[in-house]
């Protein structure tokens, strides 16, 4: 029976209704209602006779004495936090149970710690295991002042304080894990996660404190709770990677302090998590050349250049629908690059199964791997391997037409430091100065540009098809 003065709150999207129905009809997810005691609030809007305190208004123009940022030492970290951690900025990292979250923040606390006051606050963990994970990556040395505690009141009680050993950086590991003792819900609701995570956004603007927030995922890859979460904190970090490969991508996807899209690779060893210096040089390391299917994609993740294998097999299908499966890559995005093979290249394909896959574990999401993935799927479905020397990327249209995607330049400089002589790019525009573009032939490179997707196919001798 429902309670007086509460409600049914969804924890997936935060949509409230007045009784209990076992599908929420705001985002269509089952069994995810939880009562919650409503708050009091005022039926009326303000009490005229009430005065407030007058807010100051200041110009645009006005100078602000700002601390520098605070480099965490590890630098794949600050480069995605966009050069260090600004002083009261809120941070929320999420990802998959046994990802490397802890351990990533356990190893920049550490770091940090070595410049002064960093606390890490374990709600999921006690003390002495916080300790054995230390220990084992080798940090027992560290200054880091740890603690057990998911009560935001006693939490903000104990960092509020001044002088020389005030905090400036916290870890709170997990957001999930805290509670708010003025809500009756239990920790983990919609409610708390909002609660707990404005009371410590507060104190880290007020002190000055930047707060990392370690937060849970869904099983569709997102952070729990409502999206409220991520409007709230002023950078949103994703830990991502597959659990097969040693490869770790932490991804920004909102930085109000620095770039979007901005990705950190890290590599997965016995002694914690590691930099990856040179991610191009690691995700081309297996890589065998002379097979048909395989093409290497010049891409771009935030502002650094990143080359990586893309693997297509095309073989026939027994079944009356062939499968598609896609890995780090859009499904959606393979059907249309299906589609345009077969409408505007005269490929057969929709009787075979497809299988894609991005090689290293990594997730592409930018429209220039288009023409990559086409290379793939016509070498494989003629069996003609591409050069092993050759680097591609373009995007492609509903019409077949190739065209061009930013920053060409900075694929291609990093195609010929990796060794690579060839380059297989989308046609210049009409009028457009080689040497602005970056397809000068002096770059190191034999660029070879392509207008139509029939171009590709020509290159790539479609006459050649498998039986």
């Amino acid at each position: 029976m429902k309670k007086p003065g509460s409600e049914y709150v969804c924890q997936s999207c935060g949509a409230a209704y007045p009784k209990w129905s076992g599908r929420c009809d705001a985002c269509g997810a089952w069994n995810t209602l939880v009562e919650e005691a409503t708050r009091d609030a005022v039926p009326k809007g303000l009490d005229p006779k009430g005065r407030g305190r007058r807010v100051e208004f200041v110009g645009l123009d006005g100078h602000s004495e700002q601390e520098p940022r605070r480099t965490t030492g590890i630098g794949e970290l600050d480069r995605v936090c966009g050069g260090g951690l600004v002083a009261g900025s809120a941070l929320l990292v999420g990802g998959d149970p046994g990802i490397g979250k802890s351990t990533l923040l356990l190893q920049a606390s550490a770091a940090l710690s070595r410049q002064g006051g960093c606390v890490y606050i374990s709600g999921e963990e006690s003390v002495d295991q916080v300790r054995l994970r230390a220990a084992r990556l080798g940090l027992s040395a560290a200054p880091v002042r740890l603690a057990a505690a998911t009560s935001v009141r006693d939490i903000v009680a104990s960092l509020d304080e001044g002088g020389p050993d005030a905090p400036r950086v916290a870890v709170i590991d997990s957001i999930q894990t805290m509670y708010v003792d003025t809500l009756d819900s239990a920790p983990g609701t919609v409610a708390q996660v909002r609660a707990s995570a404005q009371e410590l956004i507060r104190l880290a603007k007020r002190r000055g404190i930047a707060v990392f927030l370690v937060g849970h995922v869904t099983k569709e890859g997102l952070i729990a709770g409502p999206r409220v979460m991520e409007h709230m904190v002023d950078t949103v970090l994703y830990f991502e990677g597959d659990r097969g490969h040693q490869f770790r991508i932490l991804r920004a996807v909102k930085n109000r302090f620095g770039p979007t899209d901005e990705i950190g690779v890290f590599e997965m060893t016995d002694g914690g998590l590691c930099e990856v210096l040179n991610p191009s040089a690691m995700f081309l390391a297996e890589r065998r050349g002379n097979v048909s299917g395989a093409c290497v994609f010049a891409g771009i993740e935030g502002t650094r250049p990143m080359l990586v294998e893309i693997q297509a097999l095309v073989a026939p299908s027994g079944l009356g629908t062939p499968r598609r499966a896609v890995v780090g890559w859009d499904a959606g995005r393979l059907a249309m690059v299906l589609a345009v093979l077969e409408a505007r290249c005269g490929l057969a394909l929709g009787g075979n199964d497809v299988y894609l896959n991005v090689a290293g574990g990594l997730r592409i999401a930018e429209p220039a791997a288009d023409l990559a993935v086409a290379a793939a799927l016509v070498s494989s479905v003629t069996d003609v391997p591409m050069p092993a020397d050759m680097a591609v990327f373009g995007e492609i249209g509903l019409s077949g037409e190739v065209r061009a995607v930013a920053q060409g330049d900075a694929r291609l400089k990093e195609a010929f430091k990796l060794g690579f002589k060839q380059a297989m790019t989308p046609s210049r525009p009409r009028g457009a100065d080689r040497r602005k573009s970056g397809l000068e032939p002096a770059h190191g490179l034999a660029v070879r540009e392509v207008g139509h997707l029939q171009d590709l196919v020509d290159a790539i001798r479609p006459g050649r098809t498998k039986p």
